[in-house]
């Protein structure tokens, strides 16, 4: 851990004027961004005291190697500047609401061709728009209710398949729950406008389609078509069942996202109620460490700051007023902000009195409640993981703590189709987004030492590339838009938050080292390392046989017991290692026992070859087309098309007239 005052800037060095700070790491990884009015007493009151800071912010500036700051012109662009660097940056210390995933909400696929009905839970996936949340009984309710009415398909990707190759509709397309595209009895265009219909109803615009279905119900009873009439008058009622569910909670004119938050000394729990047309239509938690010492009002703004600032689709449904319970931090400028987001004007008010105040009343319960649920069911978790980390540090005997932990495993079927993975774990917990695979030939494929030799070799030559181009980090550098400088005197280039920042593959190390296997490999891991002169980071191996722990250079394992928490850890980690790795092997070896005639064709690739046989329909009719007819494929030129037909005829010539097959499954992919 870092001295503050080794990296702490002087104190006449510091602007006064308003500005953005980052604390990077000794790595230069971002670990934290703030703004401030004022830069200089900001960043003064990190350095004076450390020992008064509440424990993260301790934690977070000694953790740090530097700090540097931007000088921006006005508030409103250090809030925009702010928002933008953590967006980018992604900092392990700032305020992060992490969205309540608890509860189901009704989504509707619009990014697919045949846009599908669904009830999801996690994370929200670009191109699905959704409503809710609703209790589990009570989505599948309003579900089932209005497929009668508005017929989408909500079958999974499998059954849409079997029955469009079949021909035939699922059961849902027998009882008019479906309007069976598959089978196409309604055009991509027609179920699309079905799906549209659904979503429009759901977003609250029932009224329109209820009087809709009366005109026709009165019309279809003018002309004694009474069957009709009667099917239409069920419509009406279940549309009037969902919509009377919602109860009108403010005037029927009001347009507004109610926000209440209930925070104890290290966490806080938000909650919002999003009302449209005076109903409530959807509600929304987060709950957030609170890793700085933020108040109240800063922490609505960045509540508000990422809520409306990282979602298009959201950005398009700002209401035209915010209720909270506090005006936050730079209430002026959030409210421009966000009114440039709108397009329109927005009030972010404080409700005193009225409907307004007691609503949001309500939904500070609600956040209180979800506070308690999500402390009750976090604790045993943080706690174990905790403990499993102390014991892996403790048992291995290493410094420093282990925030970060990469495992490696080799996979192959008799030393073929070598691959390895790599998985990381930062404190306790996957990070799916840094996993890595890597493809090993020649030499390197001979056994499974050499294998992970070659592995952690390109794993950490990345590791030294990304940091030696990396820009040497200057401690209290300043830099203004307009005019740019640092302390040395020399110039730098302006930081532009509109340009993506160059992403570092592998530019962050782990403090331990984790391979699938005894001695050997343990041995080759170190061997690897110690030739690119890394001697800070740690390499444990974990055997499968008896799950002992090897050391480099040890003649005898680490023996952890069998209740301990770290061991338990380990195991997890290499049983995802070895997951991976099996996944990505299968992949490989899969594509490697697909042959076909086509291969051997000089310049055609796989996209071509699909091509080719997605435009003839199959290789018999490939062999009998003329370069001329070939042509018309797309991608394919006239030197391409005498290619395949050079090569064709050699084929047939000695005989090599097999379709393409996979050898594992026996099945005829090009017949």
């Amino acid at each position: 851990m870092a001295d503050p005052a080794s990296y702490r800037p002087q104190t006449g060095e510091i602007p006064t004027t308003p500005g953005v700070y980052r604390f990077r790491d000794p790595h230069g990884r971002v670990i934290y961004v703030g703004k401030a009015k004022n830069l200089r007493s900001r960043l003064n009151s990190y350095f004076a005291n450390p020992a008064g800071l509440l424990p993260k912010t301790h934690a977070m500036v000694h953790a740090a190697s530097s700090v540097e700051w931007t000088v921006v012109g006005s508030e409103l662009e250090s809030l925009q500047l702010e928002y933008t660097w953590i967006k980018e940056f992604k900092p392990r210390f700032n305020v992060v609401f992490r969205d309540d995933k608890t509860y189901p909400y009704l989504a509707v696929t619009m990014g697919e061709k045949y846009p599908r009905v669904q009830v999801m839970r996690g994370e929200r996936r670009k191109g699905t728009r959704y409503f809710g949340p609703y209790t589990a009984g009570a989505i599948r309710e309003t579900m089932d209710t209005l497929l009668r009415v508005f017929p989408v398909r909500s079958c999974s990707a499998g059954v849409f398949k079997r029955a469009e190759s079949s021909g035939r509709p699922c059961l849902l397309g027998y009882i008019d729950k479906c309007s069976a595209p598959c089978v196409g009895r309604v055009t991509p265009d027609e179920h699309r406008g079905l799906a549209e219909d659904f979503c429009s109803f759901m977003g609250g615009e029932a009224k329109r389609f209820i009087s809709r279905l009366e005109k026709d119900m009165a019309a279809a009873v003018a002309e004694l078509d009474y069957e009709r009439a009667a099917g239409l008058r069920d419509d009406i009622i279940a549309l009037r069942k969902v919509f009377e569910r919602n109860a009108v909670v403010l005037a029927e004119d009001t347009d507004a996202d109610v926000f209440a938050l209930h925070e104890d000394e290290l966490e806080a729990s938000v909650q919002v109620f999003h009302v449209r047309g005076g109903r409530v239509r959807g509600q929304r938690g987060w709950v957030v460490e609170k890793v700085e010492d933020a108040t109240t009002p800063e922490l609505i703004e960045h509540l508000l700051q990422q809520v409306y600032g990282e979602d298009s689709e959201v950005q398009g449904r700002i209401p035209r007023e915010v209720l909270v319970p506090e005006n936050p931090s730079n209430h002026v400028e959030l409210t421009e902000w966000l009114g440039g987001l709108r397009g329109a004007r927005v009030d972010i008010r404080v409700p005193q009195r009225g409907d307004k105040a007691a609503l949001m009343s309500t939904v500070r319960e609600n956040a209180e409640q979800a506070l308690k649920l999500h402390k009750t069911r976090r604790a045993g978790d943080i706690t174990v993981r905790s403990l499993a980390l102390q014991e892996l540090q403790e048992a291995l005997e290493i410094p420093v703590p282990l925030l970060r932990i990469e495992c490696f495993d080799i996979s192959h079927v008799q030393g073929t189709n070598v691959v390895a993975s790599m998985v990381v774990v930062e404190d306790g917990l996957p990070k799916k987004s840094d996993y890595r695979k890597f493809s090993i030939t020649g030499a390197a494929a001979a056994d499974d030492t050499a294998a992970m030799h070659d592995v952690l070799t390109r794993r950490f030559r990345h590791y030294l590339t990304d940091k030696a181009a990396q820009v040497p980090i200057i401690s209290g550098e300043i830099v203004n838009p307009t005019r740019t400088g640092a302390r040395n005197g020399t110039d730098v280039p302006p930081s532009d938050p509109a340009l993506p920042a160059p992403k570092a593959k592998f530019a962050y190390p782990p403090n331990l080292v984790v391979v699938d296997g005894g001695q050997p490999q343990v041995n080759a891991a170190a061997r690897a390392l110690a030739e690119l002169g890394i001697d800070d980071v740690y390499v444990v191996g974990l055997a499968k046989r008896l799950e002992e722990v090897w050391l480099p250079d040890s003649d005898f394992p680490v023996i952890l017991p069998r209740t301990s928490q770290g061991l338990y850890l380990l195991q997890r980690i290499r049983d995802e290692a070895h997951r991976f790795a099996i996944s990505f092997h299968r992949q490989k070896r899969g594509k490697a026992m697909t042959v076909s005639v086509l291969d051997g064709v000089p310049g055609l690739g796989e996209a071509k070859r699909k091509a080719l046989v997605a435009h003839f329909g199959s290789l018999k009719k490939i062999k009998a087309a003329s370069v001329e007819e070939l042509t018309s494929a797309k991608g394919i030129g006239p030197a391409l098309a005498a290619a395949v037909v050079q090569h064709l005829g050699s084929a047939a010539d000695t005989g090599e007239t097999a379709p393409a097959v996979n050898m594992t499954t026996g099945e005829i992919l090009e017949t």
